[in-house]
């Protein structure tokens, strides 16, 4: 398997060629074959299987701008436009919002806000691969968002993920922001065609995002039975080999209910997991398993 480096380095030297070869059909499809082998690379297992956070932590940043400045080449490259919007979504929650979990009032703040602002321009570029084959989605989400969601096909599941949960992310940060919070029925939209179309789509991700919405409150709409659904169908996918239900209903479920005994067999049969036993949740349990010890940690602050 291509190292992320080997696969970066393809990229960038077909960019390289494209550049000296100057414009031109010829220039065209050397610039697409980079984008494709980047897109694909970010998309596969090269980070998802990887055991080192950090190191992936450190590799995202530059891919991620590498990959904005192909699509500058290339516009409506449908598949780098996707693992833009996956990236910046991962990238925003799975490394930038940890860092604010201990700190200071103001610095929680200041990540919060970055966070929000990259999970935003993930946002931003999901909306742009769907606009791809539906031109002006955007508006018609906004006028009509339920009838605009049903343009979607199976197809495009992946992007209407991208494009749903980065947003929910940004507006989860956002209770001062009414203009964003008005979003929320684009969001529901989106993921509620998502969950229609393909509900087990990525080893049961969609399932999970609904772990954690259906925990908001009962007066919002939220649900602890069907997040609880949602929990059993997610593990049934994954062969119970992935930490991050656990910790989603620990924290969407246990904590609201203020139930101890939940709370504790959750974190607990998320750290039980074996990282390497699925390597293609690998690098995904390592994050959640960091987020089950904080929260074990700070259990005393969480459940009174």
């Amino acid at each position: 398997m291509s190292t992320y480096r080997e696969i970066t380095q393809r990229a960038l030297l077909a960019l390289f060629v494209a550049v000296a070869a100057g414009s031109g059909c010829l220039r065209q499809i050397i610039v697409d074959s980079a984008a494709d082998a980047l897109a694909g690379g970010t998309q596969g297992g090269v980070f998802a299987s990887d055991d080192d956070p950090e190191l992936v932590e450190e590799a995202l940043p530059f891919g991620l701008k590498t990959m904005e400045a192909l699509l500058q080449e290339t516009p409506e490259h449908r598949g780098l436009l996707v693992a833009l919007a996956a990236g910046f979504g991962q990238y925003a929650q799975g490394f930038v919002l940890p860092r604010g979990r201990d700190a200071d009032f103001r610095e929680a703040e200041r990540i919060r806000k970055r966070a929000r602002r990259l999970h935003l321009r993930g946002h931003r570029y999901g909306l742009r691969a769907l606009e791809v084959n539906h031109p002006d989605l955007g508006a018609r989400l906004q006028k009509d968002p339920g009838a605009a969601a049903k343009e979607l096909s199976a197809e495009e599941v992946d992007a209407i993920y991208w494009t749903g949960v980065p947003l929910a992310a940004a507006i989860s940060l956002s209770a001062d922001d009414m203009g964003l919070v008005a979003e929320l029925p684009v969001m529901e939209a989106l993921m509620s065609r998502a969950l229609e179309l393909d509900p087990d789509w990525s080893d049961g991700a969609i399932h999970e995002f609904y772990i954690s919405y259906e925990g908001r409150s009962e007066a919002l709409g939220g649900s602890p039975q069907r997040a609880q659904e949602h929990f059993t169908r997610a593990i049934e996918l994954t062969d119970g080999l992935k930490a991050s239900p656990y910790v989603a209903l620990a924290e969407a479920v246990a904590v609201k209910r203020q139930d101890r005994e939940m709370f504790d067999k959750l974190i607990k049969r998320a750290l039980d997991i074996d990282p390497a036993a699925a390597p293609k949740f690998r690098l995904a349990n390592l994050i959640a398993q960091s987020q089950a010890r904080w929260l074990r940690d700070h259990v005393e602050d969480l459940i009174l």
